[in-house]
């Protein structure tokens, strides 16, 4: 990511799946920048995945 749209965008699309709570965005140019997702329930890491490559993105790893 390497600007405030992309962020938006990606916390857009990841707000939009069911039970996600909060979505924040760690934009770090020219690095990997980072996603925390908090939700009220478990979420479908394949639905998680959807939405980062809807938004234009690769889902690399979680925690």
């Amino acid at each position: 990511m390497t600007c405030a749209h992309c962020v938006n965008g990606v916390s857009e699309k990841l707000s939009a799946l069911p039970g996600v709570a909060s979505v924040v965005v760690n934009l770090d140019l020219g690095q990997s920048s980072k996603v925390n997702v908090r939700s009220v329930a478990p979420l479908n890491l394949s639905q998680v995945a959807e939405a980062m490559d809807a938004a234009g993105y690769q889902l690399v790893g979680k925690s």
